[in-house]
């Protein structure tokens, strides 16, 4: 794991012990003042900022600085919707394609245990993840999908509002994997298909925590959409520091599936 990633893992571990010890709890209601707050100047609920990347809520959280999927809320799988859960073949661009520096895609590449960093404007929020430099942006006026576009790693994303929760549609996905679930079961690798569709919901819970929902939508696999819950922890001691690079062509060391250590 990136050394600045464990860094900011004991940090953020350290000042949750301190506050539980000293006997302070996080606020967990939409008070007042955070109604006043996150706001942008047409009164539009504002997410730019750093934030711890998104931890499940109530699941589980996979191995190392894998985030994953937790099956108890998968929908029934269609007939043949099995083959999407491959075990893995030793093909390293199949088993993770990450060793040739190719892109996680989305959700599981958003969902990696990196800081994320988010702009927003009044047309567009800018959703970057320290992983990859990871970067979607999503435009904010409502606009339908582009047609003719070639399947990519991270789709077509745009977004609208519902009330004060951003909603961010995407479509247009190429089959890719869907997390990263076979660091904890090798015998599973989790792909989604070319009909992939997810919906993520943003909404502030208070004045430091983000309520994310992802709303999962392949109907060549599962038989119905299935949600699952996370939260995003705003850091605003992370922006001093930044986001850090994250060239994987430059200091690769695992140039097809061979790694060569730790060093």
């Amino acid at each position: 794991m990136n050394k600045s990633v464990v860094s900011r893992r004991l940090v953020l571990s350290s000042v949750l012990a301190a506050a539980s010890l000293a006997g302070f709890a996080l606020p967990v209601t939409l008070s007042a003042q955070s109604k006043a707050l996150h706001k942008t100047p047409d009164g539009k609920p504002d997410f730019t900022g750093f934030f711890h990347w998104p931890e499940a809520k109530n699941g589980m959280h996979g191995k190392g600085s894998a985030t994953v999927f937790d099956r108890k809320y998968f929908a029934p799988f269609k007939p043949g919707g099995e083959a999407f859960l491959e075990p893995r073949t030793g093909d390293p661009r199949h088993d993770e394609p990450r060793d040739f520096c190719m892109p996680a895609g989305f959700p599981g590449g958003f969902l990696s245990a990196y800081p994320v960093q988010m702009f927003q404007t009044k047309d567009y929020v800018v959703m970057m993840n320290e992983f990859q430099r990871i970067t979607r942006v999503v435009p904010l006026d409502g606009r339908p999908h582009r047609t003719g576009l070639e399947p990519t790693y991270y789709g077509d994303p745009v977004g609208h509002w519902e009330g004060n929760t951003l909603v961010v549609d995407t479509t247009g996905f190429k089959r890719w994997n869907l997390d990263d679930y076979f660091y904890t079961d090798p015998k599973e690798f989790r792909m989604h298909s070319d009909a992939f569709h997810t919906v993520e919901r943003l909404t502030w819970r208070d004045d430091n925590t983000v309520d994310y929902q992802i709303t999962i939508d392949d109907p060549k696999i599962f038989t119905r959409p299935w949600s699952q819950d996370f939260e995003m922890t705003l850091r605003p001691d992370w922006e001093k520091q930044g986001l850090l690079e994250y060239e994987c062509e430059e200091n690769n060391r695992c140039t097809g599936g061979h790694c060569e250590g730790n060093k």
